[in-house]
Formats: structure tokens, sequence, C-alpha cells
């Protein structure tokens, strides 16, 4: 009995060591590793690095909700951002000649490090005249517009209208950086990400969401580019006029005497050209249409003739059996 018993506990005592040994192993590795970090391949073989779902790679470097994201406040923290302001400027002058002077504003803004966007030169004749005009786009820098106006109003007869204009893209450009950073460092997070993958599936749909992310990196360049480019090279337009187009419409007084001379004078010119009609009439159209009527006059009535000789004996023929068949 007392074997039996001993037998009984030992197996106990085993028992336990051997749970206590599992769960105090099993617990340490928990320390270490968690079941999403860690996939066992298949067969038993080595285990393959699990990679993050792609949405939570980049969702944790957009902006924070109610605030904005830890690269916008580190921007904010480096400095304030000097403003960005797109500057353009439209205007009208009267010069003597608008070609010419459309040529020496283009050479104007090659000279100051800026370029010609379109020229056009044609001639106005809303006014019943041809009167030359122009117009023509430049871009300069936005340091010298105020110096690049100057001279195209220098030697203008008169400035009709100017116009000046500023659009304030500071917080455009600001959020287009904020956005820019947060794409690449998650582009090198996810390349890093790939680095690590080991399985082709994983690897492939890494390089997947690469490409999307490098396609809103390249977007977003582009944009900011364009920003800083219009901050940097102010557009001015340039519609070019001669004196001639620019006077008013003037309206002379009204003379009746004026307008009952040239009623006569247009009732004599009508009737001149009637009675010019109807010497023509009888001198050249009806001797023409005479000229004409007798020949086919003569035509008609041989015809006619013709056509009464064959048809008569037929009709003769046609008589004389009808009365014999009566008969």
């Amino acid at each position: 009995m007392k074997r039996v018993l001993l037998i009984i506990l030992a197996v106990i005592a085993v028992f336990l060591v051997i749970g206590f040994a599992f769960g105090g192993g099993a617990t340490q590795r928990g320390l270490f590793l968690s079941p999403s970090a860690v996939s066992f391949g298949y067969g038993g073989g080595e285990a393959d690095m699990a990679v993050p779902p792609m949405a939570a790679v980049v969702d944790s470097y957009a902006p924070e909700e109610g605030g904005r994201s830890s690269v916008e406040r580190e921007i904010t923290q480096q400095g304030t951002q000097e403003r960005l302001v797109i500057e353009n400027a439209e205007l009208a002058i009267v010069v003597e000649d608008p070609e010419a002077r459309m040529a020496e504003i283009g050479n104007l803004a090659k000279e100051m490090g800026g370029f010609v966007v379109s020229s056009s030169f044609y001639q106005d004749t809303s006014t019943g005249r041809e009167l030359p005009q122009g117009n023509i786009v430049i871009r300069v820098p936005s340091e010298r517009l105020d110096e690049a106006l100057a001279e195209i109003k220098k030697g203008a007869l008169d400035v009709p209208r100017e116009n000046r204009s500023g659009e304030d893209v500071t917080n455009q450009y600001v959020d287009l950086q904020a956005q820019l950073k947060a794409k690449q460092a998650a582009e090198e997070k996810l390349l890093e990400i790939m680095d690590r993958a080991t399985r082709a599936e994983d690897v492939l749909a890494i390089y997947l969401q690469v490409q999307n992310v490098q396609t809103e990196i390249e977007r977003l360049k582009g944009q900011i580019q364009y920003l800083e480019e219009s901050a940097a090279l102010s557009a001015v337009n340039v519609q070019l006029m001669t004196e001639e187009s620019n006077q008013p419409i003037e309206i002379g007084p009204w003379r009746p005497e004026g307008a009952a001379r040239e009623a006569i004078q247009n009732l004599i010119f009508f009737f001149q050209n009637f009675v010019d009609f109807l010497i023509t009439l009888v001198l050249q159209i009806l001797p023409s249409l005479i000229l004409i009527a007798i020949p086919l006059y003569l035509v008609y009535l041989g015809g006619r003739a013709v056509y009464r000789r064959f048809s008569r004996p037929k009709v003769e023929v046609e008589e004389t059996k009808s009365e014999e068949i009566k008969g």
C-alpha cells in the first residue's frame, strides 16, 4: 500500500515539475517574441519575418487628428517660414510703333533673367481702319517686377490700364512640404521592411505600395516646384496700342442739308441708270432676242409641215377601212 502511494506521489511531482518548466519557458519567450512578430515556415522550417500591414506603415506618418503632423511641427520648430507670394501684373500702353516696342519688351525680359511666354501682333479693324496692335506676356524675377514695369511704361504716350495682383501661397507651400516629408519617411520605412522580407508575396505587396508612395512624392514635388517658380518669376501681360486706336469716337454735328443733297444725288444716279437700261434694252437686248427667235420659228414651221405630211396618209387609210367595215 505504501509503495502504491509513493508511486502516485512521485508521478504527481513529475507532472508538477514538467508543468512549471514549460510554463516558465513560454512566459520567457513571450517577453521577446509575439505571435504577430514571427510566423513559422512550412514543414517546421525556419521562421519568416512577418510584414506589418501597408496602411499601418503609411498611417503612422499621416497627420494626427485635431492637429498637425510631427513632421509639420518639426518644420514650425525650425523657424518661421518665409512668405511665398505670387505677384503678377497686367497693363495697356499706347505707343507709336507697337511692333518695335514689343521686341524691346522681349529683350528686356531676357536681360532681367526672364523669358517671353507668348507674343502676338495683329491689325485691329474694329474702327473701320487697320490699326496695328500687339500683346506680349513675359516673366521676370519677382524682386525686379517694379523695375520691369517702370521700363515698360518708359516712353509710352499713355497708360490707360494697369493692374497688379498678389497671391499668398505660404500655407499651401508648407502643407505640401509636410506631405512630401511624410511620404518620403514612409518610403524609407517601406524599403527597410522590403529588405527584411523573405517571402515573394510580401516583397511584391511592399513593392506595389512603394510605387504608389513614389508617385505621390513626384506629384508633390511638381506642385512645390510650380509654386516656387511662380513666386520666383512674376508674369507681366502687356497690351500695346497705337495712338489712333486709343482716341475716343467723335460724333460730328447733324447736317440735314447734307442728307438732302445726298438723296437728290442718289435719285439722279437712279434716273441715269434707268435711262441707260432702257437704251440698252431697245438697242441691244431686243434685237438680239429677235435674231435668235427668227431661226427658231423657221425650224418650228418646218417641223410642223413635215409632221403633217407624214401623218395625213395614215389618217386617210384608217377612214377608208372604217367605211368598208360599216358597208
